[in-house]
């Protein structure tokens, strides 16, 4: 069965080159810039920048944390993934810095208790406990370019970045024991970093520089 595409809501320029990191929070969409090295909150109805900040390194990807924002971030010279919170207030903090597994990880989605970080040349998806230990393993069978958490399901885009990138966005139940990864929709664009602001999907598009909104097809 033909997988149909999914629904674009909005293209918006993004604030700053190279968007990679996404995350709603709130009532703002927060955007790290991958060249820039930098963080933007941004008001999504007026397109407005409230908030800039410079990220301690690259900003791979973030997620909302009841209030507060944790982001993946690549540091040193090799780039080694750590996860960091951040606050408005208080920006980045160095005392609760978490070492991703094997230094190595990038997209984040929160379940409401615990983080869970994508691999992305290992084609999984980690649960974590609260010091970065493993806690469990999901196979998600392709290259994994963003996730996020709606209504206790993980909706995961996954696929491959070579010959000219090929993604979907699937769904799993990570209540089953061995989730069974459905693909719902075809993402036509070389999409990075996956958030839900309570009714669409936003992702970024960063070889064109621009964030974008998205709904899912409608199921026949």
């Amino acid at each position: 069965m033909k997988l149909s595409t999914i629904i674009e809501r909005g293209r918006f320029s993004s604030p700053a080159a190279a968007p990679q990191a996404l995350a709603w929070n709130g009532d703002k969409l927060w955007m790290g810039s991958r060249d820039l090295r930098r963080i933007y909150g941004i008001d999504p109805r007026k397109w407005e920048v409230l908030e800039e900040k410079e990220s301690p390194g690259i900003p791979w990807a973030a997620v909302a944390t009841n209030g507060t924002l944790c982001f993946t971030i690549g540091e040193g010279p090799n780039d080694d993934r750590y996860i960091r919170r951040f606050g408005s207030d208080v920006g980045f903090s160095e005392a609760d810095k978490i070492a991703c597994p094997e230094f190595t990880g990038s997209y984040l989605s929160y379940d409401g208790d615990s983080l869970y970080l994508s691999q992305w040349y290992k084609h999984r998806i980690l649960k974590l406990d609260a010091n970065g230990n493993i806690i469990r393993v999901i196979d998600v069978g392709a290259e994994v370019s963003g996730h996020a958490f709606v209504e206790r399901m993980i909706y995961v885009l996954r696929g491959t970045e070579q010959n000219g990138e090929s993604w979907t966005i699937a769904r799993l139940d990570p209540r089953e024991e061995k989730p069974e990864v459905k693909d719902i929709a075809v993402v036509p664009f070389a999409c990075r970093s996956l958030t839900f602001d309570g009714a669409n999907f936003w992702s970024n598009h960063r070889a064109a520089n621009e964030i974008v909104s998205f709904a899912l097809p409608r199921s026949p």
